[in-house]
């Protein structure tokens, strides 16, 4: 199976909303046809020096990963890379795929100068959080999120 990591393309936003919603504990949120909506949240990732990458298997979109760089406060005002959006999808999980997505994320955080990635995983999602420590992360905080 070969595995290609790319950027993003407008033509893939609406698989790629799909694999989202597989994965989301808030499906009903995401709208697959509003691809217009999609595309400005990339357009404005990749002006703040950020990428939303894709995973594609045999011309399929299957997995994605949003990459957010912004300045941080502390680090003495460093860069820092948050991860949104990590999602394989499920027939697909186990097979390496995440692991790519979350090493290109990585090699643009690099690529940006960025001291840290981080990123959130629901509290339910045990799988998840078993393969982020297995790819080199550790759970060093407890985070919290308000719906506005």
């Amino acid at each position: 199976m070969q595995v290609i990591v790319r950027r993003i393309a407008l033509d893939d936003v609406e698989a790629a909303s799909l694999v989202m919603q597989g994965g989301s504990m808030t499906p009903e949120r995401e709208h697959e046809h509003d691809v217009d909506a999609y595309w400005r949240a990339v357009e404005e990732t990749r002006r703040r020096g950020g990428e939303v990458f894709v995973a594609e298997v045999d011309g399929e979109v299957v997995g994605l990963c949003q990459v957010m760089v912004f300045p941080h406060f502390q680090n003495t005002g460093g860069w820092c890379c948050e991860l949104e959006s990590v999602h394989v999808r499920s027939d697909r999980r186990g097979q390496g795929i995440g692991g790519q997505l979350l090493a290109s994320a990585e090699a643009l955080a690099r690529e940006q100068g960025c001291y840290r990635v981080q990123l959130t995983s629901r509290i339910v999602r045990e799988d998840a959080h078993r393969f982020y420590v297995a790819n080199g992360y550790v759970a060093s905080h407890q985070g919290f999120k308000k719906i506005l």
